[in-house]
């Protein structure tokens, strides 16, 4: 959980599964390239410290954070992953469309977690200023991309720990 107290960057000794087993997709928002490259390298950086394979990374890249969780869902169907970071930004600028953005994005990945079987972690920005999405994406406050990543390590582990005897969902068999 992000802090203006603790640096989203400091990573952790221990608690941290071992994962090179583990397969990883990530979903980057092309809007805000400056915030979401920097949060999707950070979150790449974060599972290759962590051990994971840099072939068992897949990453694709989506228009914007509206489109992450389709884009979750595209790479879903054509690789087998433990879990998937959707990095994006939605600055909040003069009008109310981060509202929609940010509640539509929230939604379509929880409901995509929740019918796939599979983690969406939801690494989206929401900053009311362009400096605020700095600062969240390698400034003062660290990375979120590294906040993202550590959440995905310990989802893909607890999915693992914590096999369904039924799977549910839209097709994917969360195994």
């Amino acid at each position: 959980m992000s802090s203006s107290r603790r640096s989203l960057s400091a990573l952790p000794e221990s608690g941290i599964p071992k994962a090179e087993d583990f397969h990883f997709g990530l979903v980057v928002s092309a809007w805000n390239d400056d915030i979401t490259g920097s949060m999707a390298e950070a979150a790449r950086d974060t599972l290759l410290h962590y051990g994971v394979m840099p072939d068992n990374i897949i990453r694709i890249e989506v228009p914007g954070a509206y489109e992450l969780p389709m884009g979750a869902r595209i790479l879903a169907g054509r690789e087998k992953l433990d879990a998937i970071i959707c990095i994006g930004c939605v600055i909040r600028g003069e009008t109310a469309h981060n509202e929609y953005i940010n509640n539509a994005v929230a939604q379509g990945l929880m409901q995509f977690s929740l019918m796939s079987g599979i983690p969406a972690i939801f690494g989206v920005l929401t900053p009311n200023d362009h400096q605020q999405a700095l600062d969240r994406a390698g400034g003062q406050h660290g990375n979120k991309g590294v906040e993202a990543a550590l959440t995905a390590l310990r989802m893909a582990d607890l999915k693992k720990k914590n096999k369904e005897k039924t799977p549910i969902g839209f097709g994917q068999n969360p195994a």
